[in-house]
């Protein structure tokens, strides 16, 4: 991993005007600048390549990606939400459903829970039928009853019924084969326990058996493992001249709040400087001043991209960015290979049909 390399360098960066943006496309391509070399290499490229984690949580990652294309970073990005494998549910088996949501539109709601289960200790479906090795089997049996410990006159249907709503926390692994010795340590579960998926009242019953399989989610959004899956290009704010200690607050309060810091200076006046441009949202508000005119540019930095992922429970988020570039590294290998195959020569000269 290197470093994030000279921002101040004008060749990486995009140029925000008043009312259009400029210098949009990426330069660093033979033949554009006299007797330089810009052809690809790839100990440059591991040079200039950064990786690196600005914040972690739960759900959330948020990282910095540095050194590489526009093109490879919304690959990566396209990757997370439409191609790295999830399970989610795609059979539904009502028994029994007296509830007011139809069988379809309830086992609709049960598709769409998120799934804390491992998708890569478990196969795609194969085409006999589902096994223990590609399927996971849920269970939702629930009966809503009279509360007879409610007090008289209560209207809160939490106190005076029992089970009178159903969560997703309410679906039971139901292990099949050696599912309950592989799955021992990390049972699999919804991965949001408090989703409503029906409302009972005494007398309706909801009874059903449902299989997760795998898929990935450019057949269905179900198997996206992603809330969201974004990145935006790094701000750099250049202060040009400096700023007249009277106009330093006016000047802070053009950008997002901690953008521009204004301290006391070395003669004791106040002066602007830039604190933490990554909270700048570019609304281009100091454009609007002229006694700013002249004094500040905006720019984004063209090859330094923040990634902001949220995962939905399937992966650990911090799992996920990896995934998808073994995903993109799987496809470069298919992509080569069938490159290769046009190389090779036919064996024979007679056309298939």
């Amino acid at each position: 991993m290197g470093n994030a390399g000279d921002l101040d360098d004008t060749r990486r960066h995009v140029v925000l005007h008043a009312e259009r943006v400029g210098h949009v496309a990426s330069t660093d391509y033979p033949g554009v600048y006299p007797r330089e070399d810009h052809s690809w290499d790839l100990e440059r490229f591991k040079e200039k390549l950064v990786v690196q984690i600005q914040r972690l949580s739960e759900k959330t990652i948020e990282l910095d990606l540095v050194g590489v294309d526009a093109s490879i970073a919304n690959a990566l990005r396209r990757i997370l939400l439409a191609e790295v494998p999830t399970m989610a549910i795609e059979n539904v088996y009502v028994f029994n459903n007296t509830s007011v949501i139809q069988d379809e539109v309830l086992a609709h709601r049960l598709g769409l829970v998120p799934l804390s289960i491992d998708p890569r200790a478990l196969d795609e479906r194969g085409p006999d039928g589902p096994t223990d090795r590609d399927c996971i089997v849920f269970k939702l049996d629930v009966a809503c009853t009279h509360n007879p410990r409610a007090s008289q006159g209560e209207m809160d249907p939490a106190k005076k019924y029992r089970n009178s709503n159903v969560y997703s926390r309410d679906l039971v692994f139901a292990p099949q084969g050696d599912q309950a010795e592989r799955f021992k340590d990390y049972p699999p579960r919804p991965a949001n326990s408090n989703i409503l998926l029906a409302k009972l009242r005494p007398g309706q019953t909801v009874e059903m058996e449902m299989h997760a399989q795998k898929g990935i989610g450019s057949l269905h959004a179900k198997w996206s493992p992603v809330a969201t899956a974004s990145y935006r290009l790094l701000p750099h704010i250049i202060i040009r001249k400096p700023i007249p200690p009277h106009l330093c607050d006016k000047f802070a309060q053009c950008f997002a709040p901690g953008v521009i810091e204004v301290r006391q200076g070395d003669s004791g006046e106040k002066e602007a400087v830039v604190g933490d441009p990554r909270k700048e949202t570019m609304s281009r508000e100091v454009y609007r001043h002229a006694e700013f005119e002249g004094m500040v540019d905006l720019t984004r930095i063209r090859d330094f991209f923040l990634f902001s992922i949220e995962s939905a429970g399937a992966y650990p988020p911090q799992d996920l960015f990896p995934e998808s570039i073994r995903i993109m590294r799987s496809k470069i290998q298919t992509l080569k290979h069938a490159a290769e195959c046009l190389r090779t020569p036919p064996e024979s000269n007679e056309m298939e049909v």
